[in-house]
């Protein structure tokens, strides 16, 4: 029986939101990860799958975080079998990077496969030269890969190819990999492998260490994505993350799934959401924010430094004044200085009022209806045209109409001279002839 820890996304020294506390996080959670579920169970190896580091030029923080736990795993003699991820890799110029220094010292071993005019092929781990394609561990082989970005679907048969004549017999073949997957995010994916490539390791390896993607999936079980460890931003906060313990022997695989938040230290975050109708002024919705972000965080009692959440408020609805009288950043600093949270992030999403009041339309109203409610409310704010806003928001959508119909560019400057000026022509010749009745 072969026992190992699978993680992936470590993104040690992170930066995001400028909070200096969140490089923290992301150390603390890569520390609870390997003290709890490595050392502790005594596995035989750790599996890095990618973006260990967030990114090629490491600082020297995040340097000293990833060595406070490697010096441990070296002194309990548990291997680090590491590949390179898209935030991590070499340069392109040189194969020179941060990763390999490390296996140059012994901390990690750096798989990479050797590529050539044939292809890729597969190179024993040299223990003298620090440098492999796979490596033999307990009941396990290891391949590596490298990141390769949008060539992945291309790249794997013959990745696939290379490994399955490299199998060792009788023991478990793990291929690490480090790409998204198709049909596995919400959004399209430009990098992501479909699953008619994926497949065709399927013979080559037993278990698909796979990372990239910050959530948990798992694929017939057999290709397995633990997540990141911690959550990068405040759009991960609510998706199920974690590592991956297991236990395997041969191709009987047995995963137990390790929860971000439950078996390992993360971050709180609260995502919340207030609602502006339009019709407050801009003292009243500022009190209101305070009221929401005051009802989120406990204040009642001190709250430790590593439970101190992130908080995202987004205010949606409707302005009647412009958005710089909310004074947003006068705000965030009193919620900061009153309620202490970690950081705080507001997404002002609300649109003006004017605007709000077309989009309140049905929704099976006829669309030409909707877009003249629009753009007469567009122009109903300026006291020049207010008074003709139907009038004019009428002569836009048939201007509109005479382009889309390729009319003369003239025919369409002519209508509007004539319909937006006409009347004020007329009406100035009508004063002038009522003055000159009055000289008479």
């Amino acid at each position: 029986m072969t026992r190992f820890l699978h993680i992936a996304d470590i993104h040690l020294g992170i930066k995001r939101y400028n909070l200096p506390d969140r490089t923290g996080d992301f150390f603390r959670a890569w520390r609870e990860v390997i003290e709890r579920h490595a050392l502790a169970r005594r596995v035989d190896f750790v599996i890095i799958a990618g973006d260990f580091f967030d990114r090629r030029n490491v600082d020297p923080q995040a340097a000293n975080h990833a060595m406070f736990m490697l010096r441990q795993l070296n002194e309990a003699s548990i291997p680090v079998i590491v590949i390179e991820g898209n935030h991590d890799q070499h340069e392109a110029t040189s194969r020179h990077s941060w990763l390999r220094s490390f296996s140059q010292w012994r901390y990690i071993k750096l798989l990479e496969p050797v590529w050539g005019e044939g292809g890729p092929r597969m190179r024993a781990w040299d223990e003298d030269d620090a440098a492999g394609s796979y490596v033999d561990i307990a009941g396990a082989r290891i391949f590596g890969s490298n990141w390769y970005g949008s060539t992945v679907s291309t790249t794997l048969p013959m990745l696939g190819e290379a490994t399955r004549q490299n199998r060792r017999s009788n023991a478990t073949n793990i291929m690490l990999l480090h790409s998204d997957v198709e049909g596995q995010l919400n959004r399209p994916v430009q990098h992501a492998v479909s699953i008619s490539k994926l497949v065709t390791m399927r013979d080559a390896v037993d278990y698909l260490a796979l990372g990239h993607t910050h959530k948990h999936f798992e694929i017939d079980g057999w290709a397995f994505n633990p997540g990141s460890l911690e959550a990068c931003s405040v759009e991960e906060a609510d998706v199920e993350r974690g590592a991956l313990y297991v236990e395997a022997d041969g191709p009987t695989i047995k995963s137990e799934f390790l929860y971000a938040g439950k078996d390992y230290f993360q971050r709180p975050f609260k995502r919340l959401e207030h609602r502006i109708s339009g019709s407050e002024d801009p003292e009243t919705i500022r009190a209101e924010i305070l009221d929401t972000l005051r009802r989120a965080i406990d204040t009642a009692r001190e709250v430790e430094d590593e439970q101190k959440p992130i908080i995202e408020l987004s205010l949606r609805g409707s302005l009647a004044f412009k958005n710089s009288l909310l004074q947003l950043n006068k705000l965030k600093e009193q919620a900061i200085e009153e309620l202490r949270p970690l950081g705080l992030i507001i997404n002002n999403k609300t649109i003006p009022k004017q605007l709000a009041v077309a989009m309140d339309l049905a929704r099976d109203a006829p669309r030409g209806e909707r877009e003249l409610r629009v753009i007469e409310d567009l122009i109903k704010p300026d006291p020049r045209f207010s008074n003709r806003a139907s009038e004019i928001a009428a002569l836009v959508i048939e201007a509109k109409r005479m382009a889309l119909e390729n009319e003369p560019a003239e025919r369409i400057l002519a209508l509007i001279e004539d319909k937006l000026f006409g009347s004020i022509q007329e009406e100035a010749e009508a004063a002038e002839a009522v003055l000159a009745e009055g000289a008479d």
